[in-house]
């Protein structure tokens, strides 16, 4: 297939063009996209600031992107569940499928995974892209691509609410309120938390969650000591939270997380931080907190289909801001600057998108 394949690549340190690629073939076990929806992540601001995230470092131009979905155009020869017309939203990793960790379901450990937009390996922020057949997940004709893009934030949640155990009645405590914190609140409600607070810096992120339903937000100041944080935390949820989720990697959001938990309770850690931090792990350890970490997610894309396709959640009041292909500058722009307030960023790759008025 030929034609119009423009495609977003990061060349270095805040160099990101627009450049036109070849259409890619498929192979028997992949679909041919077209792609429709990518969100930014913070990931990919992180890759065009800084060159890296830890030890994945852009050596060579890289496609970004991997919040996704997209039409299939074409169809390998192995592939039965899909056919051409299908939409799909995209889980952007590919495991090797044969090492302990995928034979144990949780192929998110894989050594080998191929995870789009993470080096060395390509992104889906173009107009046509071939993946994994079996890591693409029908729509239902009445959630839109926009809502399938945002499937694979939301699976982070999905993921964290499992490895915290929350469930009907947990009291959970969400220490911040970006895109991440957001879905985390979304997907807890989902689980049956009954109260929840989510605590931040900036004001306005709590203002969207406090729309998107929790129960209590609190403001916080960079100078405010940990105690009088916990204290806080305490005196408005009226207990000690079950379930503590650590949405930004800060260390002094970390160690408040292990603090603030209840003896027994679970602090799930889904921000990426420091490699090496100073935590209070004695506290941790006499009072049974466990400590739980989030990579992604492993086997969560159809829950999160269900909650989204379902109505028990609804993710559009995230979307903030919305792009063609070839602003994708402009998008990346909306995303890092804070005067914006943007949450989620969408790029419409289909050409024939037309912003609605």
């Amino acid at each position: 297939m030929a034609g119009d394949n423009l495609t977003a690549v990061l060349y270095g340190i805040d160099d990101l063009r627009l450049e036109q690629r070849p259409v890619p073939t498929p192979n028997g076990n992949q679909v041919l996209l077209q792609m429709e929806v990518v969100g930014i992540c913070g990931s990919d601001v992180h890759y065009l600031k800084q060159g890296r995230i830890g030890h994945f470092v852009v050596k060579q131009p890289m496609v970004i992107g991997h919040e996704a979905s997209g039409t299939v155009v074409k169809v390998g020869k192995d592939v039965t569940h899909l056919k051409v017309g299908d939409r799909v939203a995209i889980e952007p990793g590919e495991c090797c499928r044969m090492c302990n960790y995928c034979k144990e379901g949780r192929y998110n450990l894989c050594l080998k995974m191929a995870f789009c937009a993470t080096p060395p390996y390509d992104g889906n922020l173009t107009r046509f892209y071939a993946h994994a057949a079996d890591f693409c997940y029908k729509l239902p004709n009445h959630v839109s691509f926009e809502e399938g893009a945002i499937l694979e934030p939301l699976s982070v949640g999905v993921h964290a609410c499992k490895r915290g155990q929350v469930t009907c009645g947990s009291k959970v405590l969400i220490l911040g309120a970006g895109p991440i914190g957001l879905v985390t609140l979304l997907a807890a409600k989902a689980f049956g938390a009954t109260n929840v607070i989510i605590i931040d810096i900036v004001e306005n992120r709590l203002e969207i969650a406090k729309k998107l339903g929790a129960h209590h937000t609190l403001l916080v100041d960079k100078n405010f000591d940990e105690k009088t944080i916990i204290e806080k935390v305490v005196q408005i949820l009226g207990c000690e939270p079950d379930v503590s989720m650590e949405c930004s990697g800060a260390e002094q959001s970390v160690r408040i997380a292990i603090q603030a938990t209840k003896s027994g309770g679970c602090a799930v850690l889904i921000g990426m931080g420091k490699a090496e931090m100073t935590l209070p792990l004695a506290s941790a350890l006499i009072r049974e907190v466990d400590i739980k970490g989030v990579f992604r997610y492993v086997n969560d894309y159809e829950t999160a289909l269900a909650m989204v396709s379902s109505g028990k959640i609804d993710v559009k009041p995230l979307i903030t801001h919305e792009f063609a292909m070839e602003q994708t500058l402009d998008a990346f722009g909306a995303a890092m600057d804070p005067k914006s307030k943007s949450i989620k960023v969408l790029i419409h790759a289909n050409p024939e998108w037309k912003k609605l008025e």
